[in-house]
């Protein structure tokens, strides 16, 4: 049987970055820690986890679905995160022009402008 908890801690480390997860699991506290177990099993130590599609197309999947349902706050997150999966900001632009025609212009404005602020701030590190 795998270890979802640390096959997603691997997955959630290598995509989102060690400094991220550590500044995460810095600030867990007794309250919100099954909550942080759910989203590393489910989120990261099972979809992410999945060989069944790349880094690259599962993080412009996930660009695209927190645009389209505008879970606005965890864009910038994983537009970070593309420095990991290889997608790239052509690749981000496509998936939020898909989000204007199939889910609507201003969540696709919405999420293009901060990816835009996101990407500048990573430039500028």
């Amino acid at each position: 049987m795998r270890d979802r908890y640390n096959d997603g801690m691997t997955v959630r480390r290598r995509v989102l970055g060690d400094d991220h997860v550590d500044r995460a699991d810095a600030s867990k506290t007794d309250f919100d820690g099954p909550f942080q177990t759910l989203i590393t099993e489910g989120a990261w130590g099972t979809v992410w986890a999945s060989d069944g599609i790349s880094d690259r197309e599962r993080s412009m999947l996930t660009l695209a679905l927190l645009a389209a349902l505008g879970n606005f706050e965890e864009i910038p997150m994983h537009v970070r995160a593309t420095a990991h999966t290889g997608a790239s900001k052509q690749d981000v632009l496509e998936a939020f022009q898909h989000v204007a025609i199939y889910a609507g212009v201003p969540r696709a404005n919405h999420a293009l402008k901060l990816a835009k602020q996101t990407y500048d701030e990573m430039e500028q590190d």
